[in-house]
């Protein structure tokens, strides 16, 4: 895992915070055996009935599975599937890169956007920290980010304010005011979208996860790109929403 040095202070001008499942990575099939290895090291039963995520997080994953499957949620659950979902994920992470797919153009649009200036990159995922360094390390895309100020899905917050958490880790660490007039969400889903609009910041929908451009459009995306192929559409679309000298809208 890569370790960024904080830029200096002078330099900062720009947040970007990017989904990982569906926009960065595809390892769907791998997940999914994660989960059900989980929940059966939990409940002692096997997982029948699955859920889909659309943009949510493991901690809101994990009570509906166990609802729909019978199982009446008590508090230990929560932090027991996490930690097994952790240790299945993370057993299987050899498997990622040959089951799993990059999405097309996320490495291009992570250096072409890491070269615009003043940019710190992180992640805004639902899934938890360990599990999403071992998709970006999977694919070699963990060195355009620093997963150190990025929210993740262990962290029991709506996704809104969870942004505005990894807002705040990343001014601590690199000397800079984030805000929402210099930070932009790209992810692939409605749920990202309207994230994004809640902590008041702009967003760059991608039509590549289960969310069609149409539901991206009305749930409020400043733009819509129909994937990440084209790294010159992505950095325009950052640079347009984060102009040089912008303050607070």
């Amino acid at each position: 895992m890569s370790i960024h040095p904080p830029l200096p202070e002078a330099t900062i001008s720009r947040l970007v915070l990017w989904n990982v499942d569906l926009t960065l990575v595809d390892v769907s099939i791998v997940a999914r055996e994660a989960y059900a290895d989980a929940f059966r090291q939990v409940t002692g039963r096997p997982l029948v009935k699955l859920t889909q995520p659309n943009g949510r997080p493991d901690s809101e994953i994990v009570f509906e599975m166990l609802a729909i499957n019978g199982i009446v949620a008590e508090d230990a659950h929560l932090p027991a599937f996490l930690d097994a979902l952790a240790g299945a994920f993370g057993a299987r992470r050899k498997r990622l890169a040959k089951e799993g797919r990059m999405m097309p153009g996320a490495a291009e649009a992570l250096k072409a956007v890491a070269r615009l200036g003043g940019v710190v990159q992180s992640v805004l995922t639902g899934t938890i920290k360990s599990n999403a360094v071992h998709k970006l390390a999977a694919f070699g895309l963990d060195r355009h980010v620093d997963v150190e100020v990025g929210g993740y899905g262990e962290e029991v917050y709506p996704k809104a304010t969870l942004l505005q958490v990894a807002q705040g880790r990343a001014g601590r660490k690199y000397g800079a005011r984030f805000d929402e007039s210099n930070t932009v969400m790209i992810g692939d889903s409605a749920r990202d979208v309207q994230a994004a609009k809640i902590a008041g910041v702009s967003m760059i929908g991608v039509a590549s996860g289960r969310s069609l451009p149409a539901a991206l459009h009305e749930a409020g995306a400043d733009v819509v790109l129909p994937d990440l192929s084209n790294s010159s559409e992505v950095v325009a679309a950052v640079a347009g929403l984060t102009p040089p000298g912008a303050r607070s809208r």
